[in-house]
């Protein structure tokens, strides 16, 4: 395979944290650097990696609150989100301080993303689509050789991700998975930003939030459709 990848989960949220990186060249990215940035550097260096990118799915502090102290330890840019976060990134250390992680800093972005850019690590090329709802600037990035894909807080197994916050949107997240998730195919594995792996075909057949007999209830009954309580942890 041309990548590889571990899960470390961070910040009491339990946040997965992924190192990727491409097999050839050995050079890593971090996505959602949320914190505990000495033991992402241990992983990283046990593994014999050079860290190459820091990418960001989205600006909630437990996916990008160690983002500025993990660029400042090693020298090497930060990607994503899109621009629609600074929102989110503005009250990174607001939100840190509130939940306990007095650590989580604000960061500034070295590239801004948008739908359809490519990000390289190695000889490797990762797609980005933007998916808003959870926020609003929220992106994935998608390995489509591997059919593999990091969604952050998008999508998890048997749940989305959470649109009370502000700027949240429950349409433009059920749009963004059944319209540009879907289309990459039922066999692509993701990581979500909490819990375990999943497929996109497994929560085609069973989420009940965007299964594909759900989003037929949705379409059949329109406003009348009422969608279960979500419970997920981001």
């Amino acid at each position: 395979m041309p990548i590889a990848a571990v899960i470390a989960p961070v910040t009491p949220l339990q946040q997965n944290c992924t190192i990727v990186w491409c097999t050839k060249t050995m050079k890593a990215a971090v996505i959602d650097p949320g914190g505990e940035v000495d033991r992402l550097l241990k992983a990283i260096a046990d593994k014999g990696l050079t860290l190459e990118k820091i990418w960001i799915t989205h600006g909630h502090m437990d996916h990008a609150g160690g983002a500025a102290e993990l660029k400042v330890r090693t020298g090497v840019p930060i990607e994503g989100p899109h621009e629609d976060d600074q929102f989110w990134i503005d009250r990174i250390q607001q939100s840190g301080e509130q939940y306990g992680m007095p650590e989580a800093r604000i960061f500034v972005t070295d590239r801004w993303l948008e739908d359809g850019d490519t990000v390289t690590l190695g000889e490797t090329e990762f797609e980005v689509l933007h998916c808003p709802g959870h926020t609003p600037g929220h992106v994935v990035f998608f390995h489509r050789e591997s059919k593999f894909a990091q969604v952050g807080d998008v999508l998890f197994q048997g749940s989305i991700g959470r649109t009370d916050f502000p700027l949240g949107n429950h349409q433009d997240l059920i749009d963004a998975i059944t319209q540009k998730l879907w289309p990459l195919g039922d066999d692509v594995r993701f990581v979500p930003g909490h819990g375990p792996m999943s497929t996109f075909g497994a929560e085609r057949r069973s989420n009940p939030f965007v299964g594909d007999r759900v989003v037929a209830a949705m379409q059949a009954q329109g406003s009348a459709y009422q969608a279960p309580k979500n419970h997920s942890p981001g």
